[in-house]
Formats: structure tokens, C-alpha cells, sequence
């Protein structure tokens, strides 16, 4: 029976009741009348443009109370049979963005909290602290943008100027991310290394590299993609967002120097941990916990750095179940990284659990004497961790080194 006969057969049939829907094709199934407010459901079709599809899967489509069939039906689970079709992704791509999704959201929590530790309490506000900060809001921006382009990928594609605003805020909220790395791999070479002082570097020219840089860098990125989408719109028509569209020469304007900071602070981890080594050895304990101390140490700094970008970046070439274990691991490292970072610079960091039992304390004398008016309460800042007669570079190691 063809596509002629299918149509002519499903406009004749009658509706036994009225209000009810009534027989619908939709240039694929033919719907059949259905009273309302159910879901019908039916077998998928059997091919479409010469590919053959799995009929064992359901289509669906909603019949209103009013009698009036859904706009749309839905063919979510008609797949083809040949999996490399991309209009139908394979399962295992839809499982990992299942990943990205909740490792970003627990990134999200933990940095948001984070964030708002360091803000509130005065105690913490220092140099380090600040660009710990910055780094985590734009872990916090980049991981925001991602989970809204995702979900409004769809819409993006028939609002032009939306997609341009939120693909540019992406590229750069992630670039910005990856020079805030180095700002953090820069500052730790210069007090553990230490080549020159801190006071040679301000925190205005550190907020430069971290939020100027990635700018200058993205805006040149944009003109070559508005002068790429000109020149495509002079040769074809498209009606969907030509910025979400990867290009391989003007996408390496913004990944080019995100490659480089990677390697740079892959240099600084190599300088650091030798000196975190050296200072080990030098002190009177046991070997194998001085490696147990190293370790810890490059352990806090690895996400830090943003080494796990260089751990992920090469991974199998053909699909298969090594593949697909390999993409959901990476979707968990590259989504969680926000949240290692919260854990390793706030939640377990000494000086902030130092500050909230120092706070905690005040409080709890306070409320005594408002019960009892009996105690005086004082109290000395002697309590932090940083002592001024220790050297920066012992104490940046002994921080390194107790953070977990």
C-alpha cells in the first residue's frame, strides 16, 4: 500500500462519537480516532528514505480533551537500524551529556557555596584566596552557560542573536577558565619556586590575564566567525546558527592559547612538585611519607592546574565499550573538576576550617554571655595558620602539602 492509498484511507475514516479525535495522517503514521485525553500509542515506521527503522519502538501521539489531536507526535524512540545516522545519535552520546549534566550541577552547588565562604567571611579575603575566587566563578559561569546552551540547543537554532550571545558567552566564560589556571599556576610558581617576588605582580594585572586576555582573544574569534558567516550566507541560505557550528581554522583563535596554557602549567606543576620534593627530603621523616605527602600534593594541585584536560584529551578512535566507558569517565572528570576544586581550596582547606571554628566559638561565647552575663570573652587571631616568621616559600609548601 503506498503513501496515496495510506492518506486517502486514513481521511474516509469516520469518528464513532463525537468529540473525539479524528483519523490524522502526519505524512508518516496514520492515526486513528481516539476518544480524548488519552496518549495513543503505535508501532514506528518501517522505513523512511530507504533507511529501515526499529518497529519494536513505540510513536506516540496525545489526543486532546477537547478532541483536537497534539500538535506534534512524538518519534523520539523511533530509531533507525543502522546506528551511524546522525540525525539519531547512538545511546551511549545521549548517556554522557546525562553526565556532563549532573556533574555540572554538583560542581555548580559546591562551587556557589564556595564562593560565598570566601566572600563572607572577611578573614579569608588575601591574594590567594582572591584568585581562587575568580577561578571558581568562572568554573561556576562556564558550567552555567554549558547547562543552558544544552537545554535550549533546539530554540537557539530559530533565535539567531540568542545562539550568538550565549555561544560567545560559552568560548569565553571556558577560556576565561582556562587562564585563571594559569593565573593559579603562575602564583604558585612564584612563591614555591620562587624566581621573583610577589610584589612584582599586582592583583590588576593578574584580573588582565584572567578576564582581559580571554576578551581580546574572543573578540577577534568573532569577527573571523561573523566574516566566515557572511561569506556562507553569500553561497547558501541557512536558517540556523552558524556560530554553534565548528570551523577548523577560527576555532583555533581561542583553542590555540587554551592548548598553550596547558602546557605551561604543566611546566609549573613539574618546577613546584620538585621543589615539594627537595623541601621533603630535607625534613626528618620517613621516605615513604615524604612521597605520601607529594603525592597529596599533586593530587590538590591537578585540578587546579587544569592537568585533567591533558589526561582526557587523547582517548580511543572507534566506537565500541571501551569507547563509551572512556567518554563517560571523561564527561565525569571534565564536569566535576569545579567540584574538586571547591572540595581541595575551601571545604577541607585548613585556614577556612580554622575560620568557621573561630567564628563558631565567638558565636557560642556570645550567646553564653547573653544567657549567663557572667563570662568575659576574648580572644587572640593567633589561630591562623600563616605565621609571619616562616619564609613564604616553606609555609606555601607546608600548605601544599596538608591540604588533604
Amino acid at each position: 500500500m503506498n503513501i496515496t492509498t495510506i492518506n486517502n484511507t486514513c481521511e474516509t475514516e469516520k469518528s464513532p462519537n463525537p468529540g473525539w479525535c479524528p483519523s490524522l495522517w502526519d505524512k508518516l503514521l496514520c492515526w486513528k480516532t481516539s476518544k480524548p485525553g488519552v496518549l495513543v500509542y503505535q508501532a514506528c515506521f518501517n522505513e523512511l528514505n530507504g533507511m529501515k527503522y526499529d518497529t519494536s519502538q513505540n510513536a506516540s501521539r496525545y489526543c486532546k480533551s477537547d478532541g483536537v489531536w497534539d500538535e506534534h507526535s512524538d518519534y523520539m524512540h523511533c530509531r533507525p537500524l543502522e546506528t551511524n545516522n546522525p540525525m539519531y545519535p547512538d545511546p551511549s552520546v545521549v548517556y554522557t551529556s546525562y553526565f556532563y549534566y549532573g556533574g555540572y550541577t554538583i560542581s555548580l552547588v559546591a562551587l556557589v557555596a564556595a564562593v560565598s565562604i570566601f566572600v563572607y567571611f572577611k578573614d579569608l579575603r588575601c591574594l590567594r584566596n582572591t584568585i581562587h575566587t575568580n577561578l571558581m566563578c568562572t568554573y561556576i559561569l562556564s558550567d552555567f552557560t554549558w547547562i543552558l546552551t544544552s537545554t535550549l540547543q533546539e530554540w537557539l537554532a530559530d533565535s539567531n542573536s540568542a545562539c550568538v550571545l550565549l555561544t560567545f558567552s560559552l568560548h569565553y566564560f571556558v577560556l576565561t577558565n582556562f587562564f585563571w589556571m594559569f593565573v593559579e599556576g603562575l602564583y604558585l610558581y612564584i612563591l614555591v619556586v620562587e624566581t621573583f617576588t610577589r610584589e612584582n605582580i599586582k592583583l590588576r594585572v593578574y584580573m588582565f590575564i584572567g578576564w582581559g586576555i580571554p576578551l581580546i582573544i574572543m573578540i577577534i574569534w568573532s569577527i573571523a566567525k561573523i566574516i566566515t558567516s557572511l561569506e556562507t550566507e553569500d553561497q547558501e541560505r541557512n536558517d540556523s546558527c552558524a556560530w554553534m557550528a565548528p570551523h577548523p581554522v577560527n576555532d583555533w583563535i581561542y583553542q590555540g592559547p587554551a592548548i598553550l596554557v596547558l602546557i605551561v602549567n604543566l611546566i609549573f606543576l613539574s618546577k613546584i612538585m620538585w621543589v615539594l620534593i627537595t623541601k621533603l627530603r630535607s625534613a626528618n621523616s620517613a621516605e615513604t611519607q615524604q612521597y605520601r605527602k607529594a603525592s597529596k600534593a599533586l593530587l590538590v594541585l591537578i585540578p587546579l592546574l587544569g592537568v585533567t584536560y591533558i589526561l582526557t584529551m587523547v582517548g580511543p578512535t572507534e566506537s565500541g565499550t571501551y569507547a563509551n566507558y572512556y567518554s563517560y569517565g571523561r564527561a565525569t572528570l571534565l564536569s566535576m573538576q569545579g567540584f574538586m576544586v571547591a572540595i581541595f581550596y575551601c571545604f577541607v582547606n585548613s585556614e577556612v576550617k580554622n575560620t568557621f571554628k573561630h567564628h563558631f566559638l565567638r558565636w557560642n561565647d556570645a550567646r553564653n554571655l547573653r544567657t549567663s552575663g557572667s563570662r568575659r570573652f576574648t580572644y587572640s587571631k593567633d589561630w591562623s595558620p600563616n605565621t609571619r616568621s616562616d619564609s613564604v616559600r616553606w609555609s606555601m609548601t607546608r600548605r601544599l602539602t596538608s591540604q588533604v
